[in-house]
């Protein structure tokens, strides 16, 4: 590919110098001024990777800082941003543009201007997308009666854009956008047919014992078949139903809970061999949205309701309150959703937004006003009713949960199976062992198989790995 030469536009972009543009009709005689001072029609975009760069950048670079203009000029921009579209992956421009800016001065000027790369990507995304849309002949614009001018639409994505809290909730809409793009994402020279790409990032030499994070890639997930299949049944049928996983501390309810979300849609080839995949008639129909009420944003009640709606690919408001959100979802989920509540007691205790009013409301949604396409799975460590009774909740949104799960310890089958997966293999007499120590629970049997098999690839004879493991499961022993 030539990359685009855009000096031309950058120069005159920036030539019109710190001037405040005061409303939308004025930004949008500037666009439409410098769109003919480069002969790129205002009302007809041109079909070509490169004319569509260039209007993009027009579009999207007035009223923008100059360091930000130049990220984009670059030909290495250019190219990893053509690739990005061309395999639907956006993580290749993202990558590029890190790394540019980390040796770059342009990342020193950037960084104080205090502008995030990433969401102006997305911006510029938003707008390049928007364009292709519209890379058609005048006679098809009016056959499709596109009433909206091309530069208010565009107005309308980059407000929304702003509008988003989140980055995930940004690449949401980038790919709600890309998904209506017709006709195809890369216009005339640039298209290129995609590859098929997995929903998990494939890691380059993984961790086959993970101890701390909870498990995320469906692979090192071991055991649970009987929790999985019941869960499984509550939501691969209509109504979806509601459930509760219970359990202690680090006895796997989050690992679990991102089982669920992950297993359906992930590849055969980045999964053990038989693995079960085929959990639900059309999993690639359901929408999965994970709630960390760990995570600080999420004790905010609008932040919270923004989230949902971004995963849910419903435009967000400029004020979402309750009432919004409930018309909007009402309205608009039409899809299988499970929604992953993880840590639910620290959004009881800790979240004084989320009152009684805000829980009766999505109970309503569930039972009254989604057609049965709404379900919960909680991860708590007490069933629904108890911890909202200590919790000081009344709300009868913990009363829907008709199927509720304690975790123990794994089947020995479970147990010796995830002992087996380590890439030595140990010796009977430490499988036994490993077994015994650990009562099967999985945090404590991944602990003693790191160790041991730290000790093997470091050729370590003795059995001082064993005492090293005691000393390491200690501290959650409370599980034995």
């Amino acid at each position: 590919m030539t990359p685009v030469n855009l000096n031309p536009i950058i120069s005159a972009i920036a030539g019109l110098g710190n001037s405040v543009v005061k409303n939308k009709l004025e930004r949008h005689q500037l666009v439409i001024k410098l769109l003919k001072q480069f002969n790129l029609a205002p009302d007809h975009p041109p079909a070509d990777f490169s004319g569509v760069y260039q209007y993009a950048l027009v579009e999207y670079g007035v009223d923008k800082p100059k360091p930000i203009l130049e990220l984009f000029r670059q030909k290495d921009i250019q190219q990893a941003f053509r690739q990005a579209l061309a395999e639907n992956n956006f993580s290749i421009i993202l990558q590029e543009i890190e790394d540019f800016l980390d040796w770059n001065t342009l990342g020193d000027e950037i960084r104080e201007l205090g502008i995030n790369p990433s969401q102006e990507l997305y911006e510029f995304t938003a707008v390049f997308i928007q364009i292709v849309k519209l890379t058609r002949t005048p006679a098809q614009v009016l056959e499709l009666q596109q009433i909206e001018s091309l530069h208010q639409k565009i107005g309308k994505i980059q407000e929304q854009l702003k509008r988003l809290p989140t980055a995930e909730g940004m690449r949401t809409l980038i790919a709600q956008l890309m998904e209506q793009s017709d006709p195809a994402l890369l216009p005339a020279e640039a298209s290129t047919k995609k590859k098929p790409r997995a929903l998990l990032k494939t890691v380059d030499n993984p961790s086959p014992f993970i101890v701390g994070p909870p498990i995320t890639h469906p692979r090192n997930f071991f055991g649970r078949e009987r929790e999985i299949k019941r869960l499984f049944n509550l939501l691969k049928h209509h109504p979806l139903q509601n459930a509760a996983i219970i359990g202690k501390r680090r006895s796997g309810k989050t690992s679990l809970l991102k089982y669920l979300e992950n297993i359906t849609t992930t590849l055969s080839e980045q999964l053990r061999l038989g693995q079960k995949t085929d959990w639900l008639p059309n999993p690639e129909n359901y929408c999965w949205i994970f709630i960390d009420f760990q995570d600080s944003r999420m004790a905010s009640k609008e932040r919270l309701l923004a989230y949902i709606l971004e995963c849910l690919r419903i435009p967000v408001p400029a004020a979402c309150d309750l009432d919004c959100f409930m018309d909007l979802v009402s309205d608009n989920l039409n899809r299988p959703t499970v929604i992953l509540m993880d840590e639910i007691g620290v959004g009881l205790q800790r979240c004084p937004e989320l009152d009684d009013e805000f829980w009766e409301s999505l109970r309503s949604l569930a039972t009254n006003y989604t057609e049965g396409n709404l379900g919960f799975v909680l991860a708590t460590p007490e069933s629904p009713i108890e911890l909202a009774h200590h919790t000081g909740h009344s709300s009868p949104f913990f009363n829907i949960f008709g199927y509720t799960t304690t975790l123990g310890p794994l089947k020995e089958p479970e147990a010796r199976e995830l002992i087996a997966s380590s890439p030595i293999s140990f010796p009977v007499e430490d499988r036994e062992w490993i077994l015994n120590q650990s009562g099967r629970w999985p945090l404590l049997l991944q602990i003693l198989c790191r160790e041991r098999l730290f000790t093997i690839e470091d050729n370590e004879t003795d059995d001082q790995w064993r005492e090293e493991g005691l000393r390491q499961i200690k501290p959650f022993r409370y599980l034995l």
